[in-house]
């Protein structure tokens, strides 16, 4: 897959300012992608879309299809009649520049609820018929989400492996009775997803007339409490009793010295082979269906994956298993076609890994930040020898900010000591040429004016925030995903500085 050259931004829609508390498609999102197109910008990206479980991760999702319904526009929502104006007007006080998650979903969930019993009694006949229709194309995630979702609420949202083990083992009898005693609830879920996927498709088009395309982003993983397993039980490695036999997760590196457990429960990929792969084949088409292009999380892991037993504490002992490889995309493109993504071949990368990205024509990462000290892929994460074929970021949503790894004393997010540091801005100021400019722009006109195809900035990077606006801290449990840019951050005068430099480095 051929990417043309161009640059983009990395903003979670989480993260976008607003009055109710988080970030959604509403106009603040518009006005988000007006500012793209103003700074020259061909890309959006974005973390994952699901519906957040564990620590308000998107890469814990209770999920892989179904999108988050706090992302969904209550003003959207007034719009289209399922709401009142006078639903908004009593409004708490929300932190400006992060998320209160307990606080955001106490307040939006019972106006989703009220627009879902409002639309159910009152809806428009040509509006149910969308409705109808999004169920019928959904149905093979849609209804098992939504029980699930609904049973779950109904336990006070406990792991499903508590629930009564008649439901959780998902005997028929029992779906059937749950079915019929949460159908309301049932059918709110249903009316959640239709009209996030009904606002995240007019704001992509609304990008799309812009020039603007949409980069998403999944994880090889899903959580063990989501709908994926407990609807799917046959094709990860559970015990009896639905609990993961076997964890994932990556052994000792950059970012921990004792690996990083994840938690999530590791496929069952003989079995998935049998079936030809059709869950993957569902599960990628379905994020074909959310996005332009797709990073994949962790890559590497379908070469092989790090494998933990049940019930350790840390990643340290574990060990390496063989992936499906090759064959998994092999059988992705024959039943979607051409496969734009980009996979994430950043930590511990072999030979066979590379080979089967360079089959598939996916473009790697590279990391400016890691391009300077003593990371194992350093030598690659410089400019000069990047390739076209290649994604190039200032950092992640993993990384500390630009500013805040600059003037970060060692420790910390890394294994890195202060002497560490120290060598590694005498090389840094050295390599890139540069005195007393603000390092942020330092770094984003590195990955602008080399030679891969594509650069991307996390905007806390293009406002030049410290370590408070980190998005994420691997290998931590909680205090993460909460930055929110304050109103007015996306300036005039920010957009015609990256314009520029598009200009210039032909993006």
């Amino acid at each position: 897959m051929n990417f043309s050259r161009s640059s983009g931004v990395l903003l979670h829609p989480t993260s976008l300012p607003g009055p109710y508390g988080i970030g959604d498609f509403g106009p603040e999102a518009y006005r988000f992608v007006d500012w793209l197109h103003a700074a020259g910008q061909k890309l959006w990206q974005v973390l994952p879309l699901n519906p957040t479980g564990y620590a308000d991760s998107p890469f814990q999702c209770f999920s892989a299809s179904a999108g988050n319904p706090m992302l969904i526009s209550l003003e959207r929502l007034c719009e289209q009649g399922c709401l009142s104006r006078n639903d908004l007007r009593s409004l708490p006080m929300f932190p400006l520049e992060s998320v209160d998650y307990g606080q955001a979903i106490d307040f939006k969930m019972p106006l989703l609820q009220k627009a879902a019993a409002n639309f159910a009694a009152s809806g428009s006949s040509d509006v149910k018929r969308k409705f109808d229709d999004f169920c019928e194309k959904n149905g093979d995630w849609l209804n098992d989400f939504a029980i699930f979702m609904a049973v779950k609420v109904a336990h006070e949202l406990v792991a499903w492996t508590f629930w009564p083990s008649d439901i959780a083992a998902r005997q028929p009898e029992a779906v059937k009775r749950w079915s019929e005693k949460l159908a309301a609830a049932i059918e709110a879920q249903k009316f959640f997803q239709f009209a996030f996927f009904q606002q995240w498709q007019e704001l992509r088009e609304y990008g799309r007339e812009r020039g603007i395309r949409i980069i998403g982003d999944i994880p090889i993983y899903v959580a063990h409490d989501s709908a994926d397993v407990w609807a799917n039980r046959q094709f990860f490695l559970l015990d009896e009793k639905g609990n993961p036999q076997k964890i994932a997760g990556v052994p000792p590196d950059y970012f921990s010295a004792t690996g990083q457990l994840w938690g999530n429960p590791i496929y069952n990929w003989p079995l998935l082979k049998q079936t030809g792969y059709k869950w993957w084949v569902g599960r990628i088409g379905a994020a074909f269906r959310l996005y332009d292009f797709l990073r994949i999380d962790h890559f590497r892991g379908f070469e092989a994956y790090w494998e933990v037993p049940g019930g350790e504490e840390t990643a340290q002992n574990g060990r390496w298993v063989k992936g499906p490889g090759r064959e998994l995309f092999a059988v992705l493109r024959q039943e979607l076609g051409d496969l734009p993504i980009i996979a994430e071949n950043l930590g511990v990368i072999t030979p066979e890994v590379e080979a089967i990205r360079h089959e598939f024509g996916f473009p790697g990462m590279a990391i400016l930040q890691f391009a300077f000290g003593n990371d194992p892929q350093a030598p690659t994460f410089k400019p000069h020898n990047y390739v076209r074929d290649l994604v190039a970021y200032t950092g992640t949503h993993d990384n500390d900010t630009v500013v805040g790894w600059w003037n970060s004393s060692g420790g910390g997010d890394s294994t890195r000591t202060l002497a560490d540091v120290e060598k590694e801005h005498v090389f840094a100021r050295a390599y890139m040429g540069f005195k007393d400019e603000p390092i942020h722009w330092v770094l984003i006109r590195g990955i602008q004016r080399s030679v891969a195809s594509t650069a991307i900035a996390p905007m806390q990077d293009i406002l030049g925030m410290g370590s408070d606006a980190r998005m994420n801290l691997p290998g931590t449990k909680s205090g993460n995903w909460k930055w929110r840019m304050k109103p007015g951050s996306v300036t005039q005068e920010l957009a015609t500085r990256l314009k520029e430099m598009a200009n210039i480095y032909d993006r």
